[in-house]
């Protein structure tokens, strides 16, 4: 029991250590990238972005103000997935923005702010991801809809982001709107990466008259594991199998050159694996 307590203790930490480590990242970002360059990039980030140069306001102070009812707001309609974790989160940006404000901007040019300050609130959130947390935000907006519009998350979240965007266009100008998008789309991009890594896998399905020397080839040449899968013919209603092989990025082209040898004519489909758990892959 003590070594299971000690075990979720050192979990619990770690998580905590990811949204703070994140929460630092995203505040730097928003501090010498895309406040100065105007990126309002969705998010109460970029609501801060734009009431500041509207009104003087503080951005942190902007964005606790935003944060704080909206994390009460997803706990009345949303519930108990609101937990410390994400309450930290949300917190947190707001004051490294507060504690980083005195910071020289980083580039006064527009497009590599918000290139590069895209780039660095995704590897932010997507730490807080790993920590099993958000920052909360508009996300909590989105997600509202989410549960009583039933429209897809992604939807959502591209609406709320959106309307920051246009309203950005508005207070600044079209370019500055048009640079927000760029910014969002490379932080899409780098959660992504953070939250699976640069060695994606392929999955890849082999149809085959050899079917015993690939998969004695894969086994034995190669070093992965095959599953057999049961098929039907759509067109002959024949009975055959379907080799499934899931090998990372570094192997595949061995994998495709023994396919070639052992069968020239195999039937191959070829699909990327965001993300592989399991033995041999990540835990």
């Amino acid at each position: 029991m003590g070594k299971n307590f000690h075990s979720s203790f050192a979990r619990r930490s770690r998580d905590y250590l990811f949204v703070i480590l994140g929460a630092a990242i995203i505040a730097l970002a928003f501090n010498v990238l895309l406040l100065p360059n105007h990126i309002a990039s969705g998010g109460v980030s970029g609501i801060s972005t734009i009431l500041h140069y509207l009104t003087g306001w503080t951005p942190a102070f902007i964005q606790w103000a935003l944060n704080i009812p909206l994390f009460i707001a997803g706990i009345i309609f949303l519930g108990y997935q609101f937990g410390l974790k994400t309450f930290v989160g949300t917190m947190a940006v707001p004051l490294f923005v507060y504690l980083s404000q005195g910071l020289d901007p980083w580039t006064k040019e527009p497009l590599i702010g918000a290139l590069f300050g895209g780039v660095l609130v995704g590897i932010g959130l997507g730490i807080v991801f790993r920590g099993k947390a958000s920052t909360g935000g508009t996300d909590v907006i989105a997600q509202i809809l989410h549960k009583y519009t039933h429209q897809s998350l992604g939807i959502c979240v591209a609406l709320i982001d959106g309307t920051v965007v246009v309203l950005a266009m508005i207070a600044f100008d079209i370019e500055s709107g048009l640079f927000a998008l760029i910014g969002l789309f490379a932080t899409s991009k780098t959660i992504d990466l953070v939250q699976v890594g640069l060695d994606q896998s392929k999955t890849v399905l082999i149809i085959s008259e050899h079917q015993e020397a690939i998969r004695e080839a894969v086994l034995f040449q190669i070093g992965r594991g095959i599953t057999r899968l049961e098929a039907k013919g759509g067109y002959t209603d024949d009975e055959k199998q379907i080799l499934l092989c899931v090998i990372q990025q570094r192997g595949f082209q061995k994998l495709k050159e023994v396919i070639k040898e052992m069968d020239p004519d195999a039937f191959v489909v070829v699909m990327s694996a965001s993300e592989v758990m399991g033995e041999g892959f990540s835990r």
